[in-house]
């Protein structure tokens, strides 16, 4: 069977896409690739000055075939989230990658005062999607429906959601809030798409994980914790044990454009123990799938961001 690669993607002329998360690792390649292939892509950065070195990064890749632009955007902060979804609504969005992630970091807060890696990774992303809900379903249509990609990670096997203590105020892990935030991921994806049938927008929701690649996302959590060892040992580890995060990007971008992908899929490697390898659908762990628990979240984080799924769709022009 022929493996899948980013000389796949179909041509993206005209597609609008936003990748958050762009300005380096898995993020900056997606967003490389998928205007390479002529899509017009809003690069979402925290920090111009790197923002503006993978423009030109983009920019070079795509040799002329699709166009990209910064987009400000902190996903850890309501109000930055708020100001880029009222940015790009203004036309039409084919295509969203929730890319952005921070991994097993020391316990910090956001702007509005969740923690950092569940505010991050799930929070600052179901909200971005949900007020860019109208505009994804204007660039969607019956035969090709926008897609919606949310990152999650092979970590949200250990991950396990408590409700009682959703922000670890009072018992904090790095990798246990990491766990928690990435099984948030695929939760919130599966709801979405629930939700999105129900609705009959013309939109789809995918998630994928990327096994194990080489990024920087690995040495921020040593850093902030001042541990030299841990990251030379993380470095070390990229080295010996990773794969390209061109190989790494191959999830998204498969769940971003292949055709004929089923709504609802979870793509990831293909290699043992999915940590690398070409795309193909893989199987979650078990809470992944917890109806209840899904549904008890969904409804946790509508009140943390202020933001309601029903209240954006029935305004959305039929």
């Amino acid at each position: 069977m022929t493996r899948w690669t980013a000389d796949d993607i179909p041509d993206l002329t005209g597609r609008r896409a936003l990748v958050t998360g762009a300005s380096s690792g898995l993020g900056l390649v997606t967003a490389a690739e998928l205007a390479r292939h002529g899509a017009d892509v809003l690069v979402a950065v925290r920090d111009r000055v790197k923002g503006a070195s993978a423009l030109a990064h983009i920019e070079s890749a795509a040799g002329g075939s699709g166009s990209a632009r910064l987009l400000d955007l902190d996903l850890a902060d309501l109000a930055s989230v708020r100001a880029a979804a009222a940015e790009v609504s203004a036309s039409p969005l084919h295509l969203l990658v929730n890319n952005a992630g921070v991994m097993a970091i020391p316990r910090r807060e956001t702007a509005d005062g969740f923690e950092m890696q569940l505010g991050t990774n799930h929070l600052g992303h179901m909200a971005l999607t949900l007020l860019l809900l109208p505009a994804l379903a204007a660039g969607g249509g019956a035969r090709t429906p926008s897609r919606v990609v949310t990152v999650s990670s092979g970590a949200h096997r250990m991950g396990r959601i408590d409700l009682d203590d959703l922000m670890g105020e009072r018992s904090y892990s790095p990798w246990k809030a990491y766990g928690q935030s990435k099984l948030a991921n695929l939760l919130f994806a599966f709801e979405l798409q629930h939700r999105l049938d129900t609705s009959g927008l013309p939109v789809g929701s995918y998630a994928a994980h990327p096994g194990y690649a080489a990024t920087n996302l690995q040495a921020v959590g040593p850093q902030m914790e001042g541990s030299g060892w841990k990251e030379r040992m993380m470095e070390l580890a990229n080295k010996v044990l990773a794969q390209p995060a061109e190989m790494g990007a191959l999830p998204q971008l498969y769940a971003a454009t292949a055709p004929g992908v089923p709504a609802g899929s979870y793509i990831g490697p293909d290699g043992a123990f999915e940590q690398r390898g070409h795309p193909r659908l893989v199987g979650t762990a078990p809470q992944a799938r917890d109806l209840i628990t899904g549904e008890l979240l969904w409804a946790a984080s509508e009140d943390l961001v202020g933001v309601r799924f029903d209240d954006v769709v029935a305004a959305i022009p039929r």
